[in-house]
């Protein structure tokens, strides 16, 4: 788990089939830069110009929740809560994905921990030994605490939630775009979530390699993708960008995920990385409508 633009070394791409004779439906796009890469929105049966509004609610939805799970913006919830190791009156978003991200971390055995962060950073300061040894010392889900009233670190660690907080953040936006009664639309917030139909039935999605190599294509109405590949960055010069928090490197070259929740197929995503098939199958089992669309070991 790292910082927000990990995805962009995936090259998952989406696009709305083509009607016959190269001619295509009104599809209203809208592509702007937000968590740390370009993202981008189809809306279909729509003009750009009906669609203007939408975008801006969109972009002033997408700055509120960056100020809740950012780890870039001093100011954001994450931030502050690893500043402070306590934070008071935490938002229901966030209290959401620590909710989820606690169901993760059980369903995979601990391989899903958004406490990684101090780890990360040692890794990303050049992986110093003693930095690096205590950092692992900091590590620990059950440090965590949190409730309507309070999230509370009990120890010297840091979180991070970029494991995940892509695919919530692409759910938000697919909930404020159905609550303004769009029904065919599709969402790239670095994780896919595709709502009924593109021009010509069903959105069409691409999981492709860094190199842009194509590995698996599918089409999806109402579910959600996610994808990662932990040698797509590396941190410290040789470390896979998702690290595992019992020390092992990452068993899968590339695990691709769907689900009705972009959040659950992201942070699937991340935790299959690191586990064998058999691990993989229990955490799989603990959500029902997800599944592994592929999955290339190492």
């Amino acid at each position: 788990m790292t910082s927000f633009n990990r995805r962009r070394f995936l090259a998952v791409t989406a696009a709305a089939s083509l009607l016959p004779g190269g001619a295509s439906a009104s599809v209203a796009r809208w592509n702007w830069h937000a968590l740390g890469g370009p993202v981008s929105m189809q809306l279909s049966g729509m003009s750009d110009a009906d669609a203007q509004p939408i975008f801006a609610a969109v972009e002033a939805e997408l700055t509120r929740l960056e100020e809740i799970f950012s780890l870039y913006r001093t100011t954001s919830e994450v931030s502050r809560l690893n500043r402070d190791k306590r934070l008071e009156n935490p938002s229901p978003e966030l209290l959401h994905v620590l909710s989820l991200c606690d169901s993760l971390h059980q369903a995979s055995a601990g391989a899903f921990d958004p406490t990684i962060q101090p780890l990360w950073q040692a890794y990303a300061k050049g992986g110093d030994p003693e930095a690096v040894k205590l950092a692992r010392s900091q590590l620990g889900w059950d440090q965590l605490r949190f409730d309507t009233n309070e999230v509370r670190l009990t120890r010297e660690g840091a979180l991070t939630l970029n494991g995940i907080a892509q695919g919530e953040i692409t759910d938000r936006i697919v909930v404020l775009l159905k609550d303004r009664g769009l029904q065919d639309v599709l969402v790239d917030m670095g994780e896919i979530a595709a709502v009924g139909h593109g021009p010509k039935g069903p959105w069409s999605i691409g999981v492709a390699l860094p190199d842009g190599t194509l590995v698996h294509r599918l089409t999806a109405s109402d579910r959600a993708v996610a994808t990662s590949v932990p040698t797509a960055m590396t941190i410290g010069g040789d470390q896979p960008h998702i690290l595992s928090p019992m020390g092992h490197a990452p068993v899968q070259h590339l695990v691709s995920v769907s689900a009705s929740k972009a959040a659950v197929a992201d942070g699937l995503s991340t935790a299959l990385c690191l586990m064998d098939i058999q691990q993989t199958t229990t955490a799989i089992h603990a959500f029902p409508d997800a599944r592994i669309e592929i999955q290339k070991p190492v």
